[in-house]
C-alpha cells in the first residue's frame, strides 16, 4: 500500500446525474405538456414549439460560437428552453415573434448573465415577458379555442382569468372539469392542470426538484385568493370557489411546476425555498387583483429572482463553530 496520500478538491463524492440527465427528465415532465396543447389546439401548438426550440438551441450555438466559449448545447438546456418558451405562449403567436423570444431568452438572460447556472432571470420567462411587453395583442388578445369545445379557430373573446376577475364565470361541476383536464383558451403549455400534476409527481419521483419552492406558492396563491373572496362576497364558498379557480386558471401550476424549480434561479436553502414560493404567490395574487392584467405568474416570478440573494443571505445557516459577531456597543 502506498503511503502517498491523493489530495483533491471537492467534492469528494459525485451524484449519478449531470446536466444534461436532468435537463433530459424535464423535457419529458414537459411531454404531456406538449401532447395537450397539439390535442386541443392542434398543429399550431406543435409548429410554434419546434421553432421555439429550435431558435433556442441555434441562438445559443452562435453566442457559444461568437464568443469564443465551449459548445455545451449537448447539455440540453437550451431545448428546456425553448420548450419551456413555448409552454407559455398562445398557439397563435407568429412565429418570427417565437424567434425574437428566443433570442431575449438565450442572448439576454442567459448568454450575457454568463450562461447555465448563472442566469439571474429565468430565461423562458423573461423571453415571454418581453414579447408580452411588446406585442400585448398578439400574446393576449387572440386565443385559440380548444378543438374540443369549439369549431371556430380563434376567438377574440375574454379569457377564464378575465371572466373570473369580472365574476362573470359561471361555477358549476362541468365548468371545473374542463379547467382540471384542459377544455380552455389560453397557452400552450398551461391548460390541463391534470397533466401538469403528472409532470410534477414525475419531477418530484425522480428527485428533479425540490416540493418546497412550488408547494409554497400554490398554497399561498389558494390562501391570499379565498381570503380575498371571501371577504368581498361574505361567503366562505365563493372564497373557496375563487381560490380553487385561481389555480384552476392562468400559469400559477405551471410556473410552480417548471419555473420556480430552476436551479439557477431559486434558493438554495430550505427556507429560502418556502419563503421564495411565498413572495411568488403573493406577487401572482396582486398581480391578478388588482394588476392591469387578469394574469401575472411570469412577472411575478422574474421579481421574486431579484430577492433570491437576499432570501439566501437571511435564510442561509450559520457555519458549524462559528459564533455570531457582537454588533459594536453591546
Amino acid at each position: 500500500m502506498s503511503d502517498k496520500y491523493v489530495i483533491s478538491s471537492s467534492p469528494h463524492f459525485k451524484a449519478n446525474i449531470n446536466t444534461t440527465k436532468i435537463m433530459g427528465f424535464v423535457l419529458l415532465a414537459l411531454y404531456p405538456q406538449l401532447w395537450a396543447g397539439i390535442k386541443f389546439f392542434g398543429y399550431r401548438a406543435w409548429l410554434v414549439t419546434v421553432v421555439s426550440i429550435v431558435s433556442c438551441v441555434l441562438f445559443e450555438y452562435l453566442f457559444l460560437k461568437l464568443t469564443k466559449q465551449k459548445n455545451v448545447i449537448s447539455n440540453l438546456s437550451a431545448c428546456v428552453t425553448g420548450a419551456m418558451l413555448a409552454m407559455v405562449c398562445p398557439p397563435t403567436i407568429p412565429l418570427w415573434m417565437v424567434v425574437l423570444g428566443a433570442a431575449v431568452a438565450i442572448i439576454v438572460a442567459k448568454g450575457l448573465f454568463g450562461g447555465i447556472g448563472s442566469n439571474v432571470f429565468n430565461p423562458a420567462l423573461t423571453g415571454r415577458a418581453v414579447l408580452f411587453i411588446s406585442f400585448p395583442t398578439a400574446m393576449g388578445a387572440t386565443w385559440l379555442a380548444p378543438k374540443t369545445i369549439s369549431a371556430v379557430d380563434a376567438i377574440s373573446s375574454a379569457t377564464v382569468l378575465s371572466q373570473i376577475k369580472a365574476d362573470a364565470f359561471v361555477v358549476n361541476s362541468q365548468s371545473l372539469l374542463d379547467l382540471f383536464i384542459g377544455n380552455k383558451a389560453g397557452c400552450i403549455g398551461e391548460t390541463s392542470i391534470l397533466l401538469i400534476l403528472i409532470s410534477f409527481i414525475f419531477l418530484l419521483v425522480t428527485k428533479i426538484i425540490d416540493w418546497r419552492a412550488p408547494i409554497a406558492m400554490i398554497f399561498t396563491v389558494f390562501i391570499c385568493t379565498f381570503i380575498a373572496g371571501a371577504i368581498s362576497a361574505s361567503s366562505l364558498q365563493v372564497g373557496f370557489e375563487k381560490g380553487l379557480l385561481s389555480l384552476l386558471t392562468g400559469g400559477v401550476m405551471f410556473g410552480a411546476t417548471f419555473m420556480v424549480t430552476d436551479y439557477a434561479t431559486t434558493p438554495i436553502t430550505k427556507k429560502g425555498q418556502i419563503l421564495f414560493g411565498i413572495c411568488c404567490g403573493v406577487l401572482t395574487f396582486l398581480f391578478r387583483t388588482i394588476g392591469g392584467t387578469p394574469e401575472g405568474v411570469s412577472y411575478a416570478i422574474i421579481l421574486s429572482n431579484l430577492l433570491v440573494p437576499l432570501i439566501e443571505k437571511i435564510t442561509i445557516p450559520r457555519a458549524f463553530g462559528v459564533a455570531k459577531v457582537k454588533k459594536e456597543g453591546k
